[in-house]
């Protein structure tokens, strides 16, 4: 059924936009090109962005499940340890001082980076850190990424506030991924799977994990660093897109894939169909203009998790 979403989302991405294209036109420019224009509207616009929302969405479900298993926190995201802000800082600075393409999304990455360090480096004092003491120095420091965020935009000019605001609503307009991006979400699964077993163990609890023979330091480490990473790579494609790393791995528990051998790779097809479709109506609702991916994303995963909410609630 996933794999049907997403193929029926790609097609829909493919076909959505401001140049009206049918199934046989896109099936004809695929295998025997013939128009120019066609030709340049879908290699050059919409199959990088359909990949790019795609790779964005199955990096932020995966750092999801991640995150809400080594938090022990349902309300968990990709988001909750200041990643974005930090990201967000980076980004923002780099539109103030006039600089774009490479240089945006390497301040991007970098200010993610610095506050996946910052965090830990606080949280870690006298090498002793507990999923308390991260959870809340997290919160602390995307406060404080807030505070610096809240600055750069009241002493900015008009021209640079809006491309700051689509920044951190999340946008796609401008987004470019390569083989990198998607051998990172490949390794994400393959390194998901390998430690699938242990996932199920922990969820279950850090006394049980520990009776069992998993080494719990070692894997809270290795899953902070690699949902961080994920994330980084994701808010430096797209910008600050909330709700798929929250609301996706509840949705697929809801429908019962509970078991991480199941719900990580259903989170990567689910999280990546959903913000390649979300972008759709992004750039279809009111075109020619285009809304922010994230102000969509919001508007879905906001009832979404309060269905979910409910449901769990009932069960």
């Amino acid at each position: 059924m996933l794999l049907v979403i997403t193929g029926a989302s790609i097609l829909l991405s493919l076909l959505s936009g401001s140049v009206e294209l049918n199934l046989l036109q896109l099936t004809s420019e695929l295998f025997r090109p013939q128009d120019q224009l066609i030709h340049q509207v879908l290699w050059e616009i919409r199959i990088p962005r359909t990949l790019a929302a795609f790779t964005t969405g199955g990096l932020l479900a995966l750092s999801g499940v991640i995150m809400q298993v080594l938090l022990r926190n349902p309300l968990a995201d990709p988001y909750i340890l200041g990643i974005s802000g930090g990201s967000a800082v980076g980004a923002l600075s780099a539109i103030l001082l006039g600089l774009s393409g490479f240089w945006l999304n390497n301040a991007a990455f970098v200010g993610a980076l610095f506050s996946v360090f910052l965090v830990f480096g606080i949280a870690n004092k006298f090498g002793r850190w507990s999923v308390t003491r991260i959870l809340l120095t997290g919160v602390i420091v995307s406060a404080g990424w807030g505070a610096v965020i809240n600055i750069l935009l009241t002493t900015s000019s008009n021209n640079n506030v809006q491309s700051m605001l689509f920044w951190l609503m999340g946008d796609l307009s401008q987004s470019v991924i390569g083989l990198t991006h998607g051998l990172l979400l490949l390794i994400g699964l393959l390194g998901g799977l390998y430690v699938s077993r242990s996932l199920n163990v922990l969820a279950r609890g850090e006394l049980v994990a520990m009776s069992l023979g998993v080494n719990i330091d070692a894997l809270r480490l290795f899953l902070y660093f690699t949902a961080s990473v994920f994330t980084a790579t994701a808010v430096t494609v797209a910008g600050s897109v909330g709700f798929v790393g929250l609301v996706i791995p509840h949705m697929l528990r809801l429908l019962g894939a509970r078991d991480h051998r199941i719900l990580l790779p259903g989170s990567i097809l689910l999280g990546g169909s959903f913000l390649v479709i979300a972008d759709s109506i992004a750039r279809t609702v009111i075109a020619p203009q285009q809304l922010p991916v994230g102000v969509i994303t919001a508007i879905i995963g906001v009832p979404s998790f309060i269905i979910i909410l409910r449901s769990t609630i009932t069960k």
